[in-house]
């Protein structure tokens, strides 16, 4: 039974893995694979997985990627075991400590789960180290039977040899292997022989998820620990001016009143006490300069900036030229509204601060930023700061951010017992750091055979690049996220530009939001192809189709989603079929959407998705990513928007921040292209996904084309 252990567990060092005298630790290195890896590689690059093995037989995957729903655990693990020959249910993932030099995921230069990246850094980042481990305990196998290694067979984790019927468990091997050199290399198995790639595996986390063992981070319990409910000034640069403390302290259980420059916390024996005690503190705040903005504001800055030239992400031919000549012209302004993360698991970190030095345990997507936050807030040297990490209740970016870690420690130095801080719901989505409000134009031009003749794009917002990893900005100023999937897109254009203009709106932080860049970009480019399909007069499969043929894997994942969808067969009365293909973070995805209308009502009646994300390692994890990011996606289309009155988020629970009820999803089909190409990532392909497609399908059933979201029918414009 795969379990999954204490977090403070396995800690490799280098004395440990030369000595060997407890396991046997493989490491290996991959080159920085990408733009975005040169880019951000502040950081020293560094091996990128570990591999423990014991004298008991015990198996642990140190894992740099944190598990948050995605299955990342599963499929590292399917990994790992299939190029040591061990059983799955013999691996033990657990988490890595915070160290950029060991665990930096390649992809990123850093230590983070995030970009669909895992199972791409992975997929030699972690068959290569097993190889080499396999090989070593081999190779000690075969020297002290004095047989050739090439004689000998492992399976589940015992070598072999059939002539003279020794056989010998991983475990007893380790001392032999470990005094000697590792192989410098080990050849990867032939696809042919995979055991575990590329077959359904069940998660190796559901056991403990149902029977309440998994420990998210808001289920830290400590001896002498107390709960903090806090809250921070309601609009972004404000700070706070008086409390009521003694009324706030009269509530039974309550025990402290903490107070920080734009926050305060109430601390109790339970969460109801602190609760209590923070409605009764009487909060009173200084609102600073953002007291006024207002959401119009912001728009109306997004789109004067959208006036300006921008910088030039990609230029090809004269699209001014062709589109001013073309026999017929398209122009449209599309909008993306500031979405919130609204995780199941809302914001929460326990931290405990002696004179030793400081604890901390929470959910994190970046350990070393979450290590060095704790460290800043309670002035402890880094070294002094453990970091014990957790399963995560939903992700989406939200745990790339730290400054909550830095808010919980900045509140336990005041204290001498271990305190845990949670964030209200209210608190974790008005005080949430927000995906960027975008503004985009666009133009294109189509000949008399309703052929594209050129195309400009210019994307408008905030740069979450240019904070969170400065490095990864260009020479010239451009954010590659901003403009990610419209710099770039499946299609033959002809000339083209594509230019973005940096735009940061007072009164929010912007962040990461699941299928970041894409996420926006993908809409706005599909819903525009879609329009330009509708004035051609042609089909839209047909027209995609026409612009594709350089491109035979997306053409080859929209046909068969147009196939299985039934594309082109009869539908009910105001029901309409929408079409989108897009390639993000390595993978082909194709969605057809069905939605029906009733009145400005828009019903959701089938969504059909065709995936090429190359070798797919667990088929039913690609399914679940695909179905999930989906669902969070249609979500967002139908009911996201945060927006800001007097500085102060409007949104404040599931009931103003509406997410999709059961009752509302359809039924999802997900296709797999058969492919033997590297992994491409899925966590985030879905979510970028669903906005055009639900969008082109309100067209279809409507002919009211939204251009901007959330889908509002009443706000669309006619043909």
């Amino acid at each position: 039974m795969t379990r999954i252990p204490d977090p403070a567990g396995f800690r490799p060092d280098r004395r440990s893995f030369l000595t060997g005298s407890l396991a046997l630790v493989v490491a290996a290195s991959l080159p920085l694979g990408s733009r975005m890896a040169r880019a951000a590689a502040a950081g020293p690059f560094a091996p990128n997985a570990f591999i423990r093995i014991s004298e008991d037989g015990r198996i642990v995957l140190i894992m740099r990627d944190v598990e948050m729903g995605q299955g990342i655990w599963t499929g590292a693990s399917m990994l790992m075991a299939e190029e040591l020959d061990v059983g799955l249910d013999q691996v033990e993932p657990d988490f890595a400590p915070p160290d950029d030099k060991l665990y930096a995921n390649p992809l990123l230069g850093q230590q983070a789960t995030g970009g669909s990246t895992s199972i791409r850094a992975d997929w030699e980042g972690l068959r290569k180290p097993a190889a080499i481990a396999r090989r070593a305990l081999v190779e000690a196998a075969a020297r002290e039977w004095k047989v050739a290694p090439a004689d000998c067979t492992v399976e589940r984790g015992v070598v072999r040899h059939a002539a003279s019927g020794r056989s010998a468990s991983y475990g007893s091997l380790v001392a032999l292997a470990a005094t000697s050199p590792l192989p410098q290399d080990a050849p990867l198995k032939d696809r042919k022989d995979w055991k575990l790639i590329g077959t359904s595996q069940k998660r190796v986390d559901t056991r403990h998820k149902v029977d309440g063992g998994a420990t998210y981070g808001i289920d830290v319990k400590l001896p002498g620990m107390k709960i903090a409910l806090l809250a921070r000034c309601p609009v972004l640069g404000g700070k706070l001016v008086s409390v009521d403390e003694a009324s706030a302290l009269k509530v039974k259980g309550a025990h402290a009143v903490l107070k920080l420059e734009d926050a305060v916390a109430v601390v109790g024996d339970h969460y109801w006490a602190a609760k209590q005690g923070l409605d009764a503190l009487a909060a009173k705040w200084d609102l600073g300069p953002n007291a006024r903005l207002t959401q119009a504001d912001i728009v109306r800055g997004h789109e004067e900036a959208s006036k300006g030239e921008g910088v030039v992400a990609r230029q090809e031919g004269d699209p001014d030229a062709a589109i001013a000549g073309a026999a017929k012209k398209l122009s449209a302004v599309y909008q993306l509204p500031f979405l919130a993360h609204a995780t199941m698991e809302p914001a929460n970190c326990t931290v405990h601060v002696t004179p030793d030095g400081v604890e901390v345990w929470c959910g994190t997507q970046v350990p070393t930023r979450a290590q060095a936050a704790a460290a800043e807030a309670t002035g402890q040297p880094v070294e002094k700061v453990r970091l014990h990490n957790h399963l995560i209740g939903g992700g989406f970016g939200r745990r790339l951010e730290w400054e909550y870690v830095g808010i919980a420690a900045a509140f336990a130095k005041q204290v001498d017992y271990p305190l845990k801080v949670v964030w209200s719901r209210e608190e974790d989505i008005q005080h949430d750091r927000f995906r960027p409000y975008y503004y985009d134009r666009l133009s294109a031009g189509l000949d008399a055979d309703g052929r594209i003749t050129g195309w400009t794009h210019k994307v408008t917002g905030s740069s979450v690049m240019a904070r969170w990893a400065p490095p990864g900005m260009r020479e010239n100023g451009i954010d590659p996220d901003a403009v990610e999937c419209a710099e770039e897109t499946p299609y033959d254009l002809g000339p083209v530009r594509v230019s973005w203009v940096r735009h940061e709106p007072p009164g929010v932080v912007t962040a990461w939001w699941r299928g970041v860049g894409p996420a926006h970009n993908v809409f706005v480019v599909e819903s525009f192809i879609d329009e330009l399909a509708h004035a051609a007069g042609k089909d839209p499969v047909a027209f995609r189709r026409g612009l594709l043929e350089k491109n035979p894997r997306a053409r080859a994942a929209l046909d068969l989603a147009a196939k299985e969808a039934g594309w082109g067969t009869p539908l009910p009365a105001n029901t309409g079929r929408g079409i989108m293909v897009q390639h993000a973070f390595g993978s082909f995805l194709a969605v057809v959407c069905e939605a029906e209308m009733s009145g400005s009502n828009i019903q959701l009646k089938r969504l059909v998705a065709a995936m090429d994300c190359g070798q797919a390692v667990n088929p039913d994890s690609v399914r679940a990513q695909i179905e999930g990011g989906l669902v969070f996606g249609l979500t967002a289309a139908l009911y996201g928007e945060i927006t800001l009155d007097e500085g102060r988020v409007e949104q404040t629970n599931f009931d103003t921040y509406q997410i999709l009820r059961m009752n509302e999803v359809p039924p999802i089909e997900v296709h797999l292209v058969e492919s033997s190409e590297s992994p491409g990532g899925l966590g985030e392909t879905g979510t970028a996904a669903a906005f055009p497609a639900i969008a082109n399908a309100v067209f279809a059933a409507s002919g009211k084309r939204l251009r901007k979201l959330p889908l509002n029918l009443d706000k669309a414009s006619s043909g």
